[in-house]
Order: structure tokens, then sequence, then C-alpha cells
């Protein structure tokens, strides 16, 4: 799979980055040593998880993800051909979250040994702490650079003009900056993206890693009607998209779907891939079908007067 520069940085990444959420969740650790195999052998070689990861399932407490890629690092030898983002910040098990000095600094160092590497390629602020100021929190995020156990820097679900602040911030001491983002984006969830961060995006040339690129399932074209989603893990995620307008991407996700012999997930994500801003989609899978489907979504071709049409029947 062909590789791109990823935004400002000096990392190389594919057309997809993939979620690591289901390591340690939805994936036992046989089943997830197999999936990053497979990962690897198909070039998707950008793998994004957070600290917290799984805390919410019952029995873990956070840093599952984490523990299962450093064992898969430890006995593949492959952490050099991989590209590797992680985040600081969300509420880990024990309820502790944050982006203080001293918390940023003793999370990063259990990401490091849970990861079995001496250095992170991407760090994400994972959410933002209204009560630390964004000095002590960029100066700590410098030093980590500094030290080398960080290369860039990134900043998921934080508004965008404390993003540009945090910049402006780092820019005015010589610090490190946020490169890359991570927003919610996909055919449905267009206009925050859209209207308030790619300004942004195209003014400081940031690298864009947008997450729920099938927003929860929806565009994949399972559910159609409040029905579909009765008894679903995903109703309470999925009913605000079944509505006039979400049935108008779907029809015309369908239409392209059937001309490119392809399913509707995979034209949703096609459409992404083909956004300029956008660096790499963060997709998941838990079956090598799922994959696949994955992978095929990158080799679409979608015409200018076509990725028209979704913009045009999505619009908000």
């Amino acid at each position: 799979m062909a590789k791109y520069k990823f935004g400002k940085s000096e990392l190389y990444v594919p057309a997809l980055s993939f979620g690591g959420n289901v390591f340690g969740w939805t994936l036992d650790e046989k089943e997830s040593f197999k999936m990053l195999d497979e990962l690897y052998y198909n070039g998707l070689t950008f793998i994004d998880t957070a600290n917290n990861y799984s805390h919410w399932a019952p029995g873990n407490v956070g840093g599952e993800s984490e523990a299962i890629i450093g064992k898969w690092f430890k006995e593949s030898k492959k952490r050099h051909d991989i590209v590797l983002s992680t985040k600081v910040g969300g509420t880990m098990g024990d309820g502790t979250k944050g982006l203080k000095k001293g918390y940023i600094e003793g999370c990063v160092d259990a990401s490091l040994k849970r990861l079995n590497t001496d250095y992170i390629d991407l760090y994400f602020s994972h959410y933002d702490d209204l009560e630390t100021s964004q000095e002590e929190t960029m100066e700590t995020f410098n030093s980590l650079v500094k030290a080398g156990k960080v290369r860039y820097l990134g900043a998921s679900n934080l508004e965008v003009e404390r993003i540009e602040s945090s910049n402006a911030i780092a820019r005015e001491k010589g610090w490190a900056e946020y490169i890359a983002i991570q927003p919610l984006y996909n055919l449905y969830d267009r206009e925050k993206y859209e209207h308030e961060y790619l300004p942004l995006v195209e003014e400081e040339k940031l690298a864009v890693m947008s997450y729920f690129a099938l927003a929860s399932g929806f565009l994949s074209g399972k559910y159609r009607n409040l029905d579909d989603i009765e008894g679903s893990s995903r109703k309470d995620m999925v009913k605000g998209y079944i509505n006039e307008r979400g049935m108008r991407i779907i029809d015309q996700l369908e239409i392209l779907a059937k001309q490119h012999n392809a399913t509707i997930a995979e034209i949703a994500i096609a459409w992404q891939v083909h956004k300029p801003s956008i660096s790499t989609p963060i997709v998941s899978a838990t079956s090598s079908s799922q994959l696949k489907s994955l992978i095929r979504s990158t080799e679409i071709k979608l015409s200018v007067e076509e990725i028209a049409l979704l913009d045009k029947e999505s619009e908000y």
C-alpha cells in the first residue's frame, strides 16, 4: 500500500490508520496478534491507540490495548516498521485524567513501558484540561520531544480555538506544536469539521486523522429505520442518523456502490480518502473480511462528479 507524507512531519503513512481500541476489548490477545499481523502484511502500518483503551470493558482498567501492541512489538520485532500514535488525558479506569505536567510525565513513561518501545511517533492530548494552563501542557509536551520520548504532537477532541492558542504559545516559546488533529468527520458529520477546523487545518497545514468514519456503523447501510436498531448495542449512537438526510446519504451511497461493485461502507470511506484535507481516516476491524473491505475502499476511484453527488446529498 502506498505511503503518504503526514502533514508537516517526516512520517510516511498509508491511506488508512487502524484504531487500536479493539485490542483487549472486542479482540482478545490471540485475535489481536492475528489482526496486527494482517495489518502489517497488508501495509496498514499506522496504528492509533490511547493509554486508556479499553478501560470501559468489564474487568479492564486502561492500558490493555497498549500492552497487547507492546507484546506484539516484542515478539514480532516490527516496532520500527510501524507508525504509532497514542494519547494521554482521557479517563483511566481509576478516574484519573488531565494534562498537568506530572500526570503527563507519569503517563508517557507508563505508555512506553506497556508498548515496549522507547519512543512514540505521535502523542495526542486525548481530551482538553481546562484546569491546567496551556503553557504548562505545551511545555511538558515539548520536554518529551526534546527527550526523544515523543516525535510529534497531536490534539484530539480539543476545540479549534484551543488548538490555535496552544500552537501560538508553542511558537512564541520555540516549543513543539500540535501538527495533527483527530476530529469527528464522515459523510453525515461534516459541519463542525468543515466550518470550524478546516480553516485552521489549511492555515497551519495540520495532518488530519478523522474518527467515526462510518458514523458508528450507520454508513454501512445496515440501519435504515428505528426497527433495525432495536436491541442493537449501537442504538443510542445510531438513532440520531436515521432521518431524511441520513436516508438521502445512504441512497446515494447505494447507487455508487452498485456502480463500483462495492459495499456502501467502502464508498463512504473512499469519499473520505478522496478528500484533500483528510490525511488518513481511522478505521477498525475485528475480522479478516472486514479488513479486506477496508483495504478495498482505498482502491476505489471516485470521479469528481461522484464526489460532488455525495457532497450534494449530504449537505447540511
